[in-house]
C-alpha cells in the first residue's frame, strides 16, 4: 500500500475570518468531532469550514486533499493508544498490552476503524508504534527480518479483529442477530448436523468477540517460536 503523508512541511498561517491562527492539529480535532457526530459521520470540507470559522479552502494549505486529512486523523488517534503505554520487562505481555490498547482505542473510534486497518499513515504515531513493537520482538531475540515479518503479522491481525469488533451495526441489529442464531441452534436436527449437536450447549460462544483468545494464541505462536537463549556458566 501506498503511504501517504499529512500535513504540509510549511505554510503560511494567516488568520481566519474570526481572528483565528489555523494549526494543523486544530483542524484534525474539528475533523475528528464532525466524524464522530451524533446522527453518522458529518466531514465535509464546506462543515469543516464551519466548524474552524474558516474558508473551506483554508483547510487546504495544510492537507492537500480530504484523504490527507483523515490520514492524519487515523495517525492522531495512535498516540492515543500509546498515551499510557510504556513497555516492561517482559515482552509478551508488553505485546499484549498493546494488542489490547489499539482494539480499545478502535472500538472508541468506530466510524475510524477500517481506515485505520487498512492504511498506513507514515506519521510519526505510527512509527513510534512500529518502533516499540518491532524492538519487543527484537528484545526476545528474533533476528531483524524476522522481528520485522513477525510484528506485521501481529498488528495487521490485531487490526484486522478490532475493526470487526468496531463495526457499528444498526439499532437492535446485534441482538437480533443473536436472538435468531440461538433460535437456530436450538432447533438444528441432529442427524443432519451431529458434529453442531454434540457442541450445542457451547455454541453460543461463537457471537462473542474472538479477539482475547485470538490475542493469546498471537502471543503464545510468538513465544514458541522465539530464539531459546543460551543458559550462561552463571546460571548452572
Amino acid at each position: 500500500m501506498t503511504t501517504t503523508r499529512g500535513a504540509a512541511d510549511r505554510v503560511r498561517r494567516r488568520p481566519t475570518r474570526s481572528g483565528v491562527v489555523l494549526e494543523p492539529s486544530m483542524i484534525i480535532d474539528a475533523a475528528l468531532r464532525l466524524i464522530e457526530a451524533p446522527g453518522g459521520n458529518a466531514l465535509t470540507v464546506r462543515r469543516l469550514g464551519v466548524e474552524l470559522g474558516a474558508d473551506p479552502s483554508a483547510v487546504y494549505r495544510y492537507f492537500r486533499d480530504m484523504d490527507a486529512l483523515l490520514i492524519a486523523v487515523a495517525d492522531r488517534l495512535i498516540s492515543e493508544t500509546l498515551a499510557d503505554f510504556e513497555p516492561g520487562a517482559d515482552w509478551r505481555e508488553s505485546l499484549r498490552e498493546m494488542g489490547r490498547g489499539v482494539h480499545d482505542s478502535m472500538l472508541r473510534h468506530p466510524r475510524l476503524a477500517q481506515l485505520r486497518a487498512i492504511r498506513f499513515t507514515a506519521g510519526p504515531n505510527e512509527l513510534r508504534a512500529d518502533d516499540i513493537g518491532i524492538g519487543l520482538l527484537l528484545s526476545a531475540g528474533f533476528a531483524p527480518a524476522d522481528a520485522v515479518r513477525h510484528f506485521r503479522d501481529f498488528i495487521d491481525a490485531v487490526l484486522a479483529l478490532a475493526a470487526m469488533d468496531a463495526i457499528e451495526l444498526g439499532p437492535g441489529q446485534e441482538e437480533a442477530d443473536k436472538l435468531a442464531l440461538a433460535d437456530v441452534y436450538a432447533s438444528f436436527s441432529d442427524e443432519d448436523y451431529p458434529n453442531l449437536a454434540t457442541v450445542r450447549t457451547h455454541l453460543t460462544q461463537i457471537t462473542a468477540s474472538p479477539f482475547p483468545g485470538v490475542l493469546d494464541k498471537l502471543i503464545d505462536a510468538l513465544a514458541a517460536a522465539a530464539p531459546k537463549r543460551k543458559r550462561k556458566k552463571s546460571d548452572h
